[in-house]
């Protein structure tokens, strides 16, 4: 039961949270993503290319400097 309690809080602060982004900071949201996901696509295309994944990796962590959290530009797989 407790751990109903706190989930069901936890979901009422996340809306809380995601209700104060106004209409710009939602657009900055979209930029970063749709910047993420094209960095993204960039490694996808290095290795295909048949570069190193140790060199695509680095050319995504270039390219998502600043847009996204951790080395991963925002997005970590199995490996």
């Amino acid at each position: 039961m407790r751990r109903i309690a706190l989930f069901i809080m936890a979901l009422s602060l996340s809306g809380a949270a995601l209700a104060q982004h106004g209409a710009k900071q939602i657009q900055e949201d979209i930029a970063r993503h749709r910047a993420m996901a094209e960095a993204h696509e960039a490694a996808a295309r290095c290795l295909e290319s048949g570069k190193k994944p140790a060199q695509c990796t680095k050319e995504l962590q270039t390219a998502c400097r600043g847009l996204a959290v951790g080395k991963y530009c925002g997005m970590k797989h199995v490996h």
